[in-house]
């Protein structure tokens, strides 16, 4: 297995056990992969969700122009649901599963098809 099978092992594991999610996996390898290399560095795979700024960049870069999603005030009340299911206390929130929820949240799998 390589590097990338690895991360989305853990990020499976983190949906199973810190979101109470199962998730599905031919969705979370494509959103993870849709990642770039972000996911391979430490500091850009994860999403800072206590920082308004890390938030307001999810929302631009991944819910309007990924997604194409209009911004409103759902965008981010989305987000900080997706945060608080995955814990706000938790240190490392992943952005692929971060993403991975958003998708879901929004039914846009299609995006991914």
């Amino acid at each position: 297995m390589g590097k990338r099978d690895d991360l989305i092992a853990k990020y499976a594991e983190d949906l199973k056990t810190k979101c109470g999610m199962e998730p599905d996996m031919a969705l979370l390898t494509k959103v993870t992969i849709g990642c770039g290399p972000a996911i391979y560095n430490a500091d850009a795979s994860t999403v800072a969700g206590s920082q308004e700024s890390e938030l307001e960049t999810v929302k631009e870069n991944f819910l309007m122009k990924k997604l194409g999603l209009k911004d409103g005030p759902e965008l981010m009340d989305a987000i900080n649901s997706v945060i608080e299911t995955y814990g706000r206390s938790e240190r490392n929130k992943y952005r692929a599963v971060v993403y991975y929820m958003l998708t879901k949240h929004f039914g846009k799998e299609s995006v991914y098809g």
